[in-house]
């Protein structure tokens, strides 16, 4: 039997998904340990999976590799150990778009035996053998935009133009993947919130969207929770879902396809407020 090639298309997902994120690590900025300490919490990660599933989500991203600011990187072998177990349990009982988090070539090609459905890159597949794998799984790609390393991304990040470096360097990654090829509709952009950014980078991203969108490649846009939602709102990590669920729903409204969260029910609402309130509005 030949290798089975899927597209963005084919998941059978259309408007704005959302990715509810699985940490399976001890040190995710946001919830490390809750899901793992030295092993997976099978049962937990089950039960978290399920009332994802249940509040909205249509895709449950796993991720052995905290990349949070100031991160080690965590060996093949670790990374394995904390990402297959979980994409079998699931894949054996959800329906739902299973995403694996992860950079490292042999954890793609295992996952997606196990039954991911979409490889979700931080680093673009620049790590050593991640482009040849990602190819090989026939799976969709998300590629994301980081300025540096999470161990130094937050170290005066610096742009001359952020939106129009962040919008050429995702372009130049997806035609490098087109190259080797992956093909276009199996490719999505990330513009990577917080990866290697200020709170201005961030603002200018996100309001300047649109020249993403008009790419033609599907966004995922993941601002759960994260530093720029605490240094708007003033809020600490634990306070921040609802400026985080109302810049998903900003996101969704702008044109977004995937939004990146936490917080799947609060998300689900903020997006069902604000798409019956500006029907019709006047611009």
């Amino acid at each position: 039997m030949g290798r089975v090639v899927l597209s963005w298309p084919d998941l059978g997902l259309s408007g704005p998904q959302i990715m509810a994120v699985l940490n399976v690590t001890p040190d995710s900025f946001s919830d490390g340990g809750r899901l793992f300490d030295s092993r997976p919490h099978l049962g937990h990660i089950v039960d978290q999976a399920a009332l994802s599933v249940a509040e909205g989500a249509t895709i449950l991203d796993i991720g052995g590799e905290s990349t949070r600011p100031g991160a080690d990187p965590v060996s093949e072998d670790e990374e394995l150990s904390r990402v297959v177990p979980v994409v079998e349990a699931l894949a054996s009982r959800f329906e739902a778009v299973l995403s694996v988090d992860t950079s490292t070539a042999v954890v793609m090609t295992e996952a997606a035996q196990a039954g991911a459905r979409l490889i979700n890159d931080v680093r673009a597949l620049t790590r050593p053998g991640a482009l040849e794998a990602a190819l090989e799984t026939g799976l969709p790609v998300s590629l994301m935009h980081m300025q540096g390393s999470p161990k130094t991304m937050q170290d005066n990040p610096t742009y001359h133009d952020p939106v129009a470096e962040v919008k050429a360097w995702l372009l130049e990654r997806a035609e490098v993947c087109q190259v080797a090829g992956i093909k276009r509709n199996q490719i999505l952009i990330d513009p990577g919130f917080g990866f290697g950014k200020t709170l201005a980078h961030n603002v200018a991203l996100f309001q300047q969207m649109n020249q993403l969108i008009d790419t033609g490649y599907p966004v995922v846009v993941g601002v759960s929770r994260k530093s720029m939602i605490g240094e708007i709102t003033g809020r600490p990590l634990a306070q921040r879902t609802v400026g985080s669920a109302t810049a998903a729903a900003m996101a969704a409204m702008t044109g977004a396809s995937v939004l990146r969260v936490h917080d799947v029910a609060e998300t689900r609402d903020a997006m069902a407020v604000m798409r019956q309130l500006t029907q019709g509005m006047q611009q």
